[in-house]
């Protein structure tokens, strides 16, 4: 359904596209795309690695300040995972990028993973409030990283991800 999404998001602009287009060119049924989508924003903005996120982060030592803790927590994810399709997640965001009405809709998968890595500093000890500005921090720094990144045919995906971890750790030295 992904690839049947991001032909049609191509040829008629994401507002151009609706799930029935998506369904009949990905040979499904509208019920089957809900059942794995809760609608035609998700396709481009879901984001699976929360839980492999908040692991990493209450593993890292209760040491560095919350930003940098999580900054380390998420570089160790990205470490871990399996290498995603750049052209792929470059086209998503693209869409994205340049889909007013997406950009709004990031928000939501924003504030989940936020979610989780203030969960996962809090369980380490950091307070509540810090734990919250650092979430936002980082995850401000990664979309702005990664929108950016979508927009260029340059640089890698975990080059991207790693200058802005990168900038996070430094931003004091």
């Amino acid at each position: 359904m992904l690839t049947a999404a991001l032909e049609l998001f191509a040829e008629r602009g994401y507002d151009g596209t609706s799930v029935s287009q998506i369904a009949a060119r990905a040979g499904v049924t509208e019920m089957t795309f809900f059942r794995h989508f809760p609608g035609k924003a998700s396709v481009l903005v879901d984001d699976p690695y929360d839980p492999v996120i908040g692991v990493a982060i209450r593993r890292q030592p209760p040491g560095p300040d919350p930003i940098s803790r999580a900054a380390r927590g998420i570089r160790s994810a990205w470490q871990q995972l399996p290498q995603p399709s750049v052209e792929q997640v470059r086209t998503r965001l693209r869409i994205v990028a340049k889909t007013p009405t997406l950009r709004a809709s990031i928000a939501g998968g924003t504030a989940a993973t936020e979610a989780v890595i203030t969960d996962a500093l809090t369980s380490g000890g950091t307070s509540r409030r810090e734990a919250l500005i650092a979430a936002g921090a980082v995850m401000g720094a990664l979309n702005t990283a990664l929108l950016e990144w979508s927009l260029t045919d340059g640089d890698d995906l975990g080059k991207a991800i790693e200058t802005a971890l990168d900038l996070l750790e430094d931003r004091r030295g």
